[in-house]
């Protein structure tokens, strides 16, 4: 693969640039999830920068045109990703709709479902989260048990999920993506069904999980006796985990340049966080111990970026983003958990204080730190990764 963009596609990236020069206010430039009781001015903030990308063609970048799209090739996505990490610009709120439910939808649902929620998801109307995991059905999803009954023009689902990021914003009008069992006599993989779930139908509740970080950007939610038309399934009963996998494709691939970019702006900014910091009465970066974690670091990083690129070339012969999304997300989310280790580590006693009020670079990286953990697991944890690597990539024997 040849690196270098062509006239065309530096055309684009100048263009992309250009506009964040101009839109990207400094109220828009914080981190996506604010530390403190801030964090609900932050959605309200963030809420005006999806529609501000709305309204410049920039959400869902990669979509049709007919669906409100700007139909950019996949290069195009990945340079729009690239920018906006370099930019430091937040993603748009409606990450998930976004990100998930809108080309999942695309990809399998019918026209009248694309003409119902794929505008709303794009300027941020609708805020959607994602009802994959369960208690006891997170890494194995087909082990779920939340289930739907089919009753006249309905479904009716009762059932558990949990960490459904967003879900707290959803109730407030928005849909969740929800895979349930509907028929329990087929083997697990071929008795679910995939369902466009409205949020303020009676009998959801959503019960906010706060974090060791402060924010309870993940939550509980409980539905009994939720009815669910039979016009909101995607696809046919029994298409749920083919559908599901559409999912999470797009959950692990599409965002790889976007997160290879954060990393590096990341590496960076601990490189000079050693510079800055003393150890034994000399600047940190010159002790080799830290300096050797800091080359392997840069090392993953490079992986990490170049492994997008492979991937990227699958999903323009394919159409889909392939496996190989999983070696990025595994890369990504161990990386970033040993980056924030060091850091706080190089802060010392200052990276075990509350310092959020006196010292924002210590707070960041603070916030990092506990947060990173929550990356292993999301979007699949660094065991399962390591399994579908090994099987779909590799071709390493199926784990028993």
């Amino acid at each position: 693969m040849d690196f270098r963009d062509t006239p065309e596609e530096a055309a684009f990236r100048k263009e992309v640039r250009d506009w964040l020069e101009q839109n990207l206010g400094e109220e828009f430039q914080t981190s996506r999830f604010s530390v403190g009781p801030e964090a609900d001015e932050r959605v309200d903030v963030l809420k005006a920068w999806q529609r501000k990308l709305h309204e410049g063609g920039w959400a869902g970048v990669s979509w049709p045109k007919e669906y409100g799209g700007r139909g950019a090739s996949l290069i195009e996505q990945a340079i729009f990703y690239q920018e906006m990490a370099r930019a430091k610009a937040p993603s748009p709120i409606n990450v998930i709709g976004i990100g998930m439910a809108g080309p999942t939808i695309i990809a399998h649902g019918t026209e009248a479902q694309k003409q119902r929620y794929l505008s709303k998801i794009l300027s941020g109307e609708e805020i959607w989260c994602q009802g994959f995991s369960e208690p006891g059905a997170g890494s194995d999803l087909a082990a779920l048990r939340s289930t739907a009954v089919e009753d006249g023009d309905h479904y009716v689902i009762n059932g558990q999920k949990v960490w459904t990021t967003l879900a707290h914003l959803a109730k407030d009008g928005g849909h969740c993506i929800f895979v349930a069992r509907t028929d329990p006599e087929a083997p697990k993989h071929q008795g679910l069904s995939y369902f466009l779930v409205d949020m303020t139908s009676p009998g959801i509740e959503v019960r906010p999980l706060v974090q060791i970080t402060g924010t309870p950007e993940f939550n509980e939610m409980f539905l009994t006796d939720v009815r669910v038309p039979k016009e909101n399934m995607l696809g046919k009963p029994g298409d749920g985990w083919r559908i599901a996998m559409t999912t999470l494709m797009h959950e692990r691939g599409t965002l790889g340049f976007a997160l290879s970019v954060q990393a590096r702006i990341a590496l960076d900014g601990l490189v000079q966080l050693a510079r800055e910091t003393k150890r034994h009465g000399k600047p940190a970066i010159e002790d080799s111990g830290i300096r050797q974690r800091i080359a392997q670091l840069h090392v993953e990083v490079e992986a990490m970026r170049l492994n997008n690129y492979r991937g990227l070339s699958t999903t323009i012969k394919t159409g889909i983003p392939g496996p190989e999304g999983s070696l990025g997300k595994l890369l990504w989310s161990e990386a970033v958990k040993r980056m924030t280790d060091l850091a706080v580590e190089l802060l010392g006693p200052e990276g075990l204080l509350l310092s959020s009020k006196t010292n924002e670079s210590v707070a960041r990286w603070q916030f990092a730190h506990l947060r990173a953990r929550g990356h292993t697991i999301e979007a699949g944890t660094s065991e399962i990764l390591r399994n579908i690597i090994a099987e779909r990539v590799l071709g390493l024997p199926r784990h028993k």
